[in-house]
């Protein structure tokens, strides 16, 4: 009788997914909550049209500048210690052969068992300086477009979700018919992200779309009041 071929479906973007989630979030709930603060205290569509396209310009320059700086950071930061490891597999082979065994270790391994790994390792230093980056420190290589992708992805991804909460003042004259439209139009699009963002990383996404509606709705309402009190 023939084998159903197993297929283990795992979910292998989470770098892109993570920069789409601190765009798409931000993006929402920031000029969401600019909007909301404004129609609190002006009943003029256009200015806040233009405050808001002036946040979401600058919103995602830095948020994309910030992505940037932290892949490079974590691109500096691996290649640091790429470097230590291939200075240490050199220079304390005895060191790092006992590492390797703390790590097999941990998995049940006997001595006897993890000496012709260990044999196989010393004769073949790259893999063994791979072995301890990934096995011992946890740290992946980075993609060389990580960087500028991670800058790509966020600030992208904060330009059009920002659109969003715009949108409706763009589209109404009336100040406070455009404030609950897009209230409206908002809180569905934080529900729908946190929902899709559950599902592609295997999270609860009935938990991660009530995440993120709850978290953009008291930023809105904290600089709709704050603008009210203020204006008033």
């Amino acid at each position: 009788m023939p084998r159903a071929t197993h297929i283990e479906r795992h979910f292998t973007a989470s770098e892109v997914i993570r920069d789409l989630v601190i765009g798409m979030s931000d993006g929402l709930t920031v000029p969401f909550a600019l909007a909301a603060g404004l129609s609190g205290a002006v009943q003029s569509n256009p200015l806040i049209v233009t405050a808001g396209l002036a946040e979401i310009a600058a919103g995602g320059i830095a948020m994309g500048l910030g992505g940037y700086l932290a892949a490079k950071g974590d691109a500096e930061h691996y290649y640091r210690e790429h470097q230590r490891e291939v200075q240490e597999v050199r220079e304390k082979p005895e060191e790092e052969k006992h590492e390797v065994k703390e790590v097999f270790r941990r998995y049940g391994l006997t001595d006897a068992e993890i000496e012709p790994i260990l044999r196989a390792l010393q004769s073949r230093p790259k893999d063994w300086v791979n072995f301890m980056m990934h096995f011992e420190l946890g740290i992946e290589e980075p993609h060389p477009a990580r960087a500028v992708g991670s800058a790509a992805t966020i600030s992208g991804a904060y330009i059009a979700a920002g659109l969003i909460p715009l949108a409706p003042y763009m589209l109404l004259r009336n100040t406070q018919a455009a404030f609950v439209a897009s209230a409206a139009i908002t809180m569905i699009a934080l529900f729908v992200f946190g929902y899709v963002k559950g599902r592609l990383t295997s999270t609860a996404p009935l938990k991660g779309a009530v995440q993120m509606l709850v978290v953009g709705g008291l930023a809105a309402a904290a600089a709709f009041l704050i603008a009210r009190l203020v204006s008033s």
